[in-house]
């Protein structure tokens, strides 16, 4: 911005312009801290990985800060000259007709505009509430993926063989692979064992791949699908690497369901490259029909359009639903007031404005451990949480019951105005069943299946430095896979953090008869051995868990993940099961 720009006066264009080159500083460097998975993968920096995921969550919120300082600083914007700020989206929405990233830019400049003025001019006059994207000339899928026609590379086997290795070559990793010529005998073989593209000829079918690999923790990920007349089959591929630096396809996944699991709402973001994240995000959407739009730009890291998507659906339920908001199922929290809308698969959490006895610790703290969960490797067992402030729901739909809830426990929390309930801060997570209540009405096959789970759940978070802290069933749900996933984080911590401990023995008869406890506890003492009576009051429960984990309740299997992740030996934790790796399938 040069002296002269600085003295004239600031015009709607003028506006346009400089919001639009903050988000081009935003995207370009979320675009090379993405570009640099690849490197980090092949050098196996595993805990920079985590750092760098860590770095693109930051980056948004530094740029839109920078934005807002310099029209404040620099423009001396302070009050909003509303006739100024309409003709700034008008100039704005012009400057992103062809623009690849036009939606990521709506946020952007929502963003920058939320933070400069009052949230009564939140509303679609002055801001993206709707997106205009539909108005504009549609990106074409193809911009993000590549296709392959086997016929043309051979007839029959030939054909086929050769287009695998051509997609490979082009998904450019950058290591020699241990036994390429292996890989893609293998994949060939798991192909023909999928009932629906079993009897496909070369010349019945193409592939699309999207151009670029997902990099998460330690795998790059192939997605693409096999288009037929009829139809199209999505698969993913995941490739490791070993020690000495070689690469080697690990499975090929083809069950839509089990993708579902890999782009979870409880893992981490993917890192992968796009030009035109919305095309990439449609593509996704037609192989996983059931994800939607929210979901699919937050796990490829762009959360905050996750979050712009996530609302405009809100408001388009209520205006397509009219159902109450009401409390939610369960045994209530002391630290946070929990509602949900019976249509509308979500949860909404306000923090309390006053906690239990038992939780020693206050707001400040939540939002701290919050943070914690939504920056670190959620290895599928910790929900994301959007966070979002000054959240208005109409009056009209919320129950009686709910706001005299709301009034009795987050009063400071809220404020009404007009028809709206205004929250001041919630955190909304996707809707599970809470873990007490399917395990009352789960038979014993099931009962036994998802206490597995909740075991294999607590190792997952302890081996990737998680302590859930709070360990009892209600705190943890079962998605519609039946997997068990953690969603209460006002206890977290590192798993590094905490002090394990056996529970002391004593042979003095006053001591085991004593109606206290005899032995000291320092604040952050934990003893694993008090896990199951404390978690499952229920003895059938108890012995089955024990049965499944038996080493949880041993403080030594604790100590032994925190001197693991103290010399930086990170888990292998795959979000696909074993058995269908090929080194289990293919022995």
């Amino acid at each position: 911005m040069t002296a002269n720009e600085k003295q004239e006066a600031l015009t709607p264009k003028k506006i346009a312009r400089f919001v639009l080159r903050g988000f081009h500083r935003h995207f370009r460097s979320f675009q090379e801290e993405t570009a640099r998975a690849r490197e980090r993968f092949l050098q196996q920096e595993w805990t920079g990985v985590h750092q760098a995921a860590r770095n693109r969550i930051n980056f948004y919120d530094l740029r839109v800060d920078e934005t807002v300082l310099a029209l404040r600083q620099t423009h001396h914007v302070k009050t909003l000259d509303e006739e100024v700020w309409r003709e700034a989206k008008r100039a704005y929405t012009e400057l992103l007709v062809f623009h690849p990233q036009a939606e990521l830019a709506e946020t952007f400049y929502n963003s920058v505009f939320c933070k400069l003025f009052h949230r009564s001019y939140f509303h679609n006059e002055f801001i993206f509430v709707e997106s205009v994207l539909s108005k504009r000339i549609p990106l074409s899928l193809e911009t993000e993926y590549r296709t392959y026609f086997p016929v043309a590379e051979g007839p029959g086997a030939e054909g086929i063989n050769e287009t695998l290795r051509q997609i490979i070559a082009d998904m450019d990793i950058g290591a020699k692979f241990v036994n390429l010529d292996r890989d893609i005998e293998l994949l060939m073989t798991a192909f023909a064992q999928q009932a629906q593209v079993r009897a496909l000829a070369s010349f019945q079918f193409r592939i699309d791949v999207l151009k670029y690999p997902f990099y998460r923790n330690k795998a790059a990920y192939v997605v693409g699908r096999i288009v037929t007349e009829q139809e199209y089959f999505p698969f993913v591929v995941p490739i490791l690497i070993r020690s000495d630096g070689k690469v080697f396809v690990d499975a090929l996944i083809t069950d839509v369901e089990q993708m579902l699991i890999i782009f979870s709402f409880a893992r981490a973001y993917f890192m992968v490259q796009s030009r035109a994240p919305s095309a990439l995000v449609r593509f996704l959407q037609g192989l996983m029909p059931r994800k939607r739009l929210a979901e699919l730009y937050s796990a490829i890291g762009l959360h905050k359009q996750g979050k712009t998507e996530f609302y405009r659906e809100l408001l388009q339920h209520f205006q397509d639903s009219d159902d109450q908001l009401v409390l939610a199922p369960g045994i209530k929290g002391l630290v946070m007031a929990v509602f949900t809308m019976p249509s509308f698969p979500y949860v909404f959490k306000v923090i309390r404005d006053e906690f239990g006895p038992t939780k020693p610790f206050g707001r400040d703290t939540v939002l701290a451990r919050y943070q914690l969960v939504k920056r670190h490797d959620r290895v599928g067992r910790m929900a994301d949480t959007i966070e979002y402030s000054d959240v208005a729901l109409p009056l009209s739909r919320i129950s009686s019951d709910l706001m005299a809830e709301l009034e009795q426990t987050i009063a400071g929390s809220m404020e009404i105005e007009g028809d709206f309930l205004i929250l001041k801060h919630v955190y909304i997570e996707k809707r599970l069943t809470p873990l007490n209540i399917y395990l009352e009405y789960a038979d014993e096959a099931e009962t036994r299946a998802i206490l597995d789970d909740y075991g294999q759940a607590l190792k997952d978070m302890l081996a990737a430095n998680i302590f859930p802290g709070d360990m009892l069933l209600k705190n943890f749900g079962v998605t519609r896979g039946k997997r068990v996933v953690f969603y209460d984080y006002d206890e977290v911590q590192y798993l590094t953090d905490v002090n394990f401990r056996e529970l002391p023995k004593s042979t003095d008869t006053q001591d085991q008869l004593a109606s206290e406890q005899w032995f000291s506890v320092a604040p952050g003492d934990v003893f694993p051995e008090q896990i199951s009576s404390f978690v499952f009051a229920n003895k059938r429960l108890r012995e089955i868990f024990l049965g499944l984990h038996s080493e949880l309740v041993e403080a030594e299997y604790w100590l032994s993940q925190q001197r693991a992740i103290k010399k930086g030996m990170l888990p292998d934790i795959f979000p696909y099961p074993q058995s269908i790796r090929f080194v289990n399938q293919f022995k």
